[in-house]
């Protein structure tokens, strides 16, 4: 058993292969982008977010590692992607001699990052969850013909930019998006994603954080 590094996980061709496939099958079902860029930017964002908050580097590593393995349950099927992902998760890590410990932090955040079935349990899960439903923009949208956007094309799609901030001092972190109101109003973008944002609330507060939303500089939530 060994110690396992983000910089050799994210070269991996296995899991390439699972996170590209996955995002093809989301593509044909009509979601977001869900590809390599998604989940390594919901890895870094994890990893910052633990870095900030002085977390050790272990932890740091093992956070990023499960960021980026967060979605590979889509290439089963989109609905409980999240337990299909810590599964196959647990496969691959046995498979890299990867010590059981680590194992276990890493499919505990994948199998809980859903909203339908999961919640932040740990600091691990809490960065993940906060990264995953935080990115928020527009690039993510692949349906090119806006009026047949689904909601949360017409979220996404209308976000022109989004920022995740923490403060050590006063204790938050904050989500701060523009958004184009001519596409998706505030009160649209609260209601398509109450659940996502009462989802971060809770890795909030595990992380010791009062999670905020803004949205054109008006609070949300």
């Amino acid at each position: 058993m060994g110690k396992i590094s983000y910089d050799k996980v994210i070269k991996n061709k296995e899991l390439q292969i699972y996170i590209r496939q996955g995002n093809d099958v989301l593509g044909a079902l009509g979601y977001t982008d869900h590809s390599i860029a998604h989940v390594s930017k919901v890895a870094e964002t994890a990893g910052r977010i633990l870095k900030k908050l002085g977390y050790d580097d272990h932890l740091i590593e093992l956070a990023k590692i499960a960021g980026l393995m967060h979605d590979i349950g889509n290439c089963v099927n989109r609905t409980d992607h999240s337990h299909s992902g810590a599964l196959m998760a647990f496969y691959l890590l046995q498979k890299w001699n990867a010590d059981p410990e680590d194992i276990a932090i890493i499919i505990t955040a994948i199998g809980q990052h859903d909203e339908a079935t999961g919640t932040a349990v740990d600091p691990v899960s809490a960065a993940v969850i906060l990264a995953d439903k935080c990115d928020v923009r527009r690039n993510r949208v692949r349906n090119p013909v806006i009026n047949t956007f689904d909601k949360h094309d017409k979220v996404n799609y209308a976000a022109e930019s989004s920022k995740l901030t923490i403060d050590t001092e006063k204790k938050t972190i904050i989500l701060d998006i523009k958004l184009d109101e001519s596409i998706c109003t505030i009160m649209d973008y609260f209601e398509i994603f109450l659940q996502r944002m009462i989802m971060c609330k809770r890795a909030g507060e595990v992380l010791g954080l009062q999670f905020k939303a803004k949205a054109n500089g008006h609070k949300i939530c």
